[in-house]
């Protein structure tokens, strides 16, 4: 019992938190069809951080989520401006921006010494999650994001009618008098804070598909926003938790002398409940007929 306590309870709830945080903006990400920018926020970060700590020499946590916020808001102006000067479609604009973005973190990596000292391509692929054990204290990612669902959860019940006007209809929205612009920046800091907060503990990979994944599955399962934004809790938590358990315990019980990755194994799972709600969404279609 105290083995599970120290080792693999910290992780879980990690990874719960992390899936809960992402969650609940990648709702609106994917409704109005801004669902790159999650994937854009994942990778972006990474030149961030390494800028932070070379600029610093420490590996603080604080450090850390301060040049990967400050990087996530770089990129998203500089998606905003792209696409305002050349009519680039926000996807493309959004393409470009991730994928320079990140090939500078891996370039600042390999070529700065960064890798050897604090943090590893691998790394900022996969995250890691397996260490973040209780030694003494609670890791500190264990309350940082506590603290970033948290604030989420509330922001979205403070901001829920203009959000959702915004999102469904912001023509209409804008006459009811809501400020549509603010709203999406506001979405995209609450994304950007997500994606470094969860960046920090699970890597690029599993933040991408805990934005995405569990709100696309409760898309297809729904029919109501607030039915969708509790199944997509739903999923994200139970992906987490789940796959947290196969990963260390399943090669275990079939008997084989390894474990799996952790943040490998959550992904996995999101696409898997994803096709699995794919499935019974077409099948409901079908039947419908």
């Amino acid at each position: 019992m105290d083995e599970f306590l120290i080792l693999s309870l910290p992780p879980m709830l990690i990874a719960a938190l992390a899936a809960i945080a992402c969650a609940l903006p990648g709702n609106f990400l994917l409704l109005s069809r801004r669902a790159m920018l999650g994937d854009a926020l994942s990778h972006v970060v990474l030149p961030g951080i390494v800028v932070a700590f070379l600029l610093t020499g420490s590996g603080s946590g604080v450090v850390m989520g301060a040049g990967a916020l400050a990087a996530a808001g770089l990129s998203a102006l500089f998606i905003e401006e792209i696409t305002r000067r050349t009519g680039m479609e926000p996807g493309a604009a959004m393409a470009v921006v991730f994928t320079t973005m990140f090939a500078l973190g891996v370039v600042l990596l390999e070529t700065t010494g960064t890798s050897g000292v604090h943090l590893d391509v691998e790394h900022a692929l996969y995250g890691n999650l397996e260490s973040l054990i209780w030694l003494g204290a609670p890791p500190p990612e264990l309350l940082r994001l506590t603290l970033i669902a948290a604030g989420l959860a509330l922001a979205l019940r403070l901001v829920w009618r203009p959000l959702v006007l915004a999102t469904f209809d912001p023509v209409f929205a804008q006459t009811q008098g809501v400020p549509v612009g603010l709203v999406r920046a506001g979405l995209t800091g609450a994304t950007a804070l997500a994606a470094v907060a969860a960046f920090q503990a699970v890597g690029s990979i599993l933040t991408i598909a805990m934005l995405i994944c569990p709100a696309a599955a409760a898309r297809l399962l729904t029919q109501s926003l607030p039915a969708q934004l509790a199944a997509s809790l739903g999923f994200a938590v139970t992906a987490a938790l789940g796959g947290y358990v196969l990963a260390g315990y399943a090669p275990l019980w079939l008997g084989l002398p390894f474990t799996l990755s952790a943040a490998g194994m959550i992904a996995t799972l999101c696409g898997l409940m994803l096709a699995a709600a794919a499935l019974i969404a077409s099948h409901r279609a079908r039947a419908a007929l």
